[in-house]
């Protein structure tokens, strides 16, 4: 695929993640409106649907940023890696994102923001002290090549979209079991409102498993993406390969995470994903499925490696 078809790709499924999260939020509104006949519950989830998909569109990155712990830095705070962010911008052809650090030793970096001149590159100070220039500048290509390529956009949509998603589910559920004012049982409504909660109840139960089938829209596809844009900006894959395979070998778990934004980061920082990639190929593929590897947030590294080391620049 050719990066600008990416980006209008990128573009589309931006559209389509606040489609298909208004439509589930007002999904779960209408079943507990006809549950207990309150029109109320329908509009105040059309409200909170809006609200939050506003508030995903423009702050998700100020959000992601302050569940991380992150701080900015300037050229006078943190002169070489905002020197480094900066050369490597200029080569890309991109506007200078802001740059952060989050102090946490696990080696790891993301990138975040809605569009390029809205962008930020964070990294951990692990990365800083773990990796060398040449690695280090093929992870900041890589979080570089998310930015340009717009798949910051939609990463950074998907945590506060899932995540509200989540909480209305789980306030749903909550609602359910303390009760309230069902239908009437006149004329069958009592089957036809028992029919309803039923199927309302199973939504909200299953709530966890739409948020994760939306964060699959954040492709596996895009890491690969990013490690050959990457790879082209620095014209040197061996560094990032080898910052890969640094990274995925630390065992030491990021703080600073969490679920809701794993997938944003170059590798798990949980290593849910490293650590299975690492294990001998085949018979662990098999082992574990292609439907335990549809669940991962990253592609395996050894792959990702595989496809550096045999790129040809």
């Amino acid at each position: 695929m050719l990066t600008y078809d990416h980006i209008t790709k990128n573009k589309r499924e931006s559209v389509f993640l606040i489609f298909m999260f208004l439509l589930i939020i007002i999904g779960i509104g209408w079943f507990f409106s006809q549950y207990y006949n309150n029109s109320n519950i329908l509009y105040f989830a059309i409200g909170i649907s809006a609200f939050t998909s506003f508030i995903s569109y423009y702050f998700s990155d100020s959000i992601t940023l302050s569940m991380s712990g992150a701080k900015e830095v300037d050229r006078n705070s943190a002169q070489e890696l905002y020197r480094l962010v900066e050369n490597l911008t200029i080569t890309a052809g991109l506007p200078m994102p802001k740059v952060y650090i989050i102090e946490d030793s696990a080696p790891n970096a993301f990138a975040t923001g809605r569009d390029p001149k809205h962008a930020v590159v964070c990294v951990t100070t692990g990365i800083l002290q773990k990796l060398d220039k040449v690695e280090l500048e093929g992870v900041i290509a890589h979080e570089l090549s998310h930015i340009g390529n717009y798949d910051i956009r939609v990463m950074t949509m998907v945590v506060v979209l899932v995540g509200a998603i989540t909480l209305l589910a789980d306030w749903m559920l909550r609602a359910s079991f303390w009760g309230g004012k069902k239908r009437s049982n006149d004329n069958g409504g009592g089957q036809i409102g028992a029919i309803i909660a039923i199927a309302g109840l199973v939504l909200v139960i299953l709530s966890p498993i739409i948020a994760t089938l939306l964060k699959l829209a954040v492709s596996r596809k895009r890491e690969f993406l990013a490690d050959a844009s990457g790879a082209m900006l620095t014209r040197h894959p061996e560094g990032l390969a080898r910052a890969l395979e640094k990274i995925s070998r630390d065992t030491e778990p990021l703080e600073a995470a969490n679920k809701a934004t794993a997938h944003m980061y170059i590798v798990n920082p949980f290593h849910e994903d490293n650590n299975s990639s690492t294990m001998g190929a085949a018979s662990k593929s098999q082992s574990t499925g292609w439907l335990a590897g549809l669940f991962n947030t990253h592609p395996p590294i050894e792959e990702r490696v595989k496809r550096l080391r045999e790129m040809n620049l």
